[in-house]
């Protein structure tokens, strides 16, 4: 009984996104460890209306995923029961992102030591590498995240409904397409507006004295 209960205070819960990759890492790792997957992003903007409070220094307002709930509550119990946390979501900025609102999510649910691991292969020299290193949260990933977010939103939601109106019903006006559209679109009224003024261009040689 005493081991078991030994165990149990010696409880890691690994999140990782993808349900296939828990199974394998949780096979890598042995005893001792539960490993988890968040389905990808767990809490996020809600898709109904543009979330972004433009008054307050452009703040974005997240909400839990739709059908999400009862999947963070789940990894909020497994939070409370362990001793360690690793959030091993992607090492990009989507999973950076993943990471920092799984940390808030679990923070006040837990006292467990919640860290931040990161890999590039799922092998077990790589993940039990990252296990004996942890680390924080990359917050420039997790602003570099916010920001396309917030982009997306500013220009997607007011110039989406546009063009609704005026070309097709259904398309999205993204932040890096609506840019180079609009480059483009400079670039060809130069074009259009381009006097062409005829000119020469003369090279001489000339002897002095002679």
């Amino acid at each position: 009984m005493a081991k078991a209960k030994s165990e149990a205070k010696k409880q890691t819960l690994v999140i990782v996104e993808s349900p296939a990759k828990a199974t394998t890492i949780e096979k890598y790792l042995g005893p001792g460890y539960t490993v988890k997957a968040s389905m990808g992003h767990l809490i996020d903007l809600p898709k109904s209306r543009m979330a972004i409070n433009i008054e307050d220094h452009f703040q974005p307002e997240y909400i839990t995923v739709r059908g999400r709930a009862k999947l963070l509550k789940e990894l909020q119990k497994d939070a409370k029961k362990s001793t360690n946390v690793l959030l091993a979501s992607d090492n990009d900025r989507e999973g950076e992102a993943i990471a920092w609102h799984l940390n808030n999510a679990l923070k006040d649910k837990t006292d467990a030591d919640i860290k931040r691991i990161v890999f590039n292969e799922i092998t077990p020299v790589a993940i039990k590498e990252a296990v004996k290193h942890p680390g924080t949260i990359d917050e420039s990933k997790v602003n570099a995240q916010k920001a396309r977010r917030v982009l997306d939103r500013l220009v997607g939601y007011n110039l989406s409904p546009l063009l609704w109106k005026k070309v097709k019903n259904g398309l999205s006006a993204g932040r890096v397409q609506s840019v180079a559209l609009r480059l483009i679109c400079e670039r060809e009224e130069e074009v259009e507006n381009f006097i062409p003024d005829e000119y020469w261009t003369l090279e001489a040689d000339f002897s002095k004295g002679q």
